[in-house]
């Protein structure tokens, strides 16, 4: 699982469709896929009473997502023993974005531009997502129960993915909402809730990558750097606390921060049946 010389390639609107390809030919041998996404923060709650904390934070999700647009988005392949693809294992997709036209949240834009991220090229060379939405919906990574998608409290990751995905809001309810997810992402690991059963873990992923000795690879709150870090971080920890074996029972399909017990008795119905990734500096 070498992570050395790793190329982090980076997609505009001038090389997407030629990067989807690529990823296309990839997908089959290298399967497990890491995302993080960047995006402008959080600018509204919800008002209104709410079933439980979970439901709150959901409905703080859904109302911010159908406001906003995504930013970023990394993913990173490797194979089931977290080897990578041997030309390119990392994509970062820049949206575009307008700092003048979209919603954001000052505090998030002002960290993503100590980062690194330039908005000029994102207004004038960024992707639009419908285009990105209908490339990825054929790329063989969605849709797909043999691709396992490795995330960090990732709600407001995969908020914003099926939002490109759907063209539509997110649904009104959590429950529907994770219906849809497990549609488009039917094998799903997010690192934040497998934490939980590791002892002396916490924090968040650049913690977890400091306790676990994983190098980062390119800049931070930069999604193709982060889902990097994800990836790495995930086989580390899976090597180290679960002798590289993820029961799926009792931590697939689980997205940390939301309804835990909702995804998990909706995955085992489904067992029966046929068989806030919010980011640190958006926490309230």
């Amino acid at each position: 699982m070498g992570s050395k010389n790793v190329e982090i390639v980076e997609v505009w609107a001038d090389n997407l469709a030629r990067e989807m390809e690529r990823i296309r030919q990839i997908v089959d041998d290298y399967p497990y896929v890491a995302m993080d996404t960047e995006f402008p923060g959080v600018v509204a709650r919800p008002i209104g009473s709410f079933n439980s904390s979970a439901d709150y934070h959901y409905q703080t999700l859904r109302c911010n997502v159908d406001l906003l647009k995504i930013i970023q988005l990394g993913l990173t392949f490797s194979d089931a023993n977290g080897n990578f693809p041997p030309d390119c294992c990392t994509w970062q997709f820049n949206f575009r974005f307008n700092l003048n036209e979209d919603m954001y949240a000052q505090d998030s834009i002002d960290l993503l531009i100590r980062s690194g991220i330039e908005f000029k090229k994102n207004e004038e060379s960024g992707i639009d997502v419908n285009d990105f939405g209908e490339l990825i919906m054929s790329s063989g990574v969605v849709l797909s129960d043999s691709v396992k998608w490795i995330s960090f409290h990732s709600g407001y990751d995969f908020g914003y993915l099926l939002k490109v995905l759907t063209c539509k809001p997110l649904p009104a309810e959590e429950s529907e909402f994770f219906e849809t997810v497990r549609t488009y992402f039917p094998c799903i690991y997010d690192i934040k809730f497998l934490m939980k059963s590791c002892k002396n873990l916490k924090g968040g992923l650049n913690d977890l990558a400091d306790d676990l000795k994983v190098e980062r690879i390119g800049p931070q709150h930069q999604a193709g750097s982060d889902s990097l870090l994800t990836s790495l971080t995930f086989f580390k920890m899976r090597s180290q606390f679960f002798e590289n074996t993820i029961d799926d029972s009792k931590y697939l399909g689980i997205l940390y921060g939301l309804s835990d017990t909702l995804s998990h008795t909706m995955h085992h119905q489904d067992k029966e049946d046929s068989n806030s990734h919010q980011k640190t500096q958006n926490l309230p």
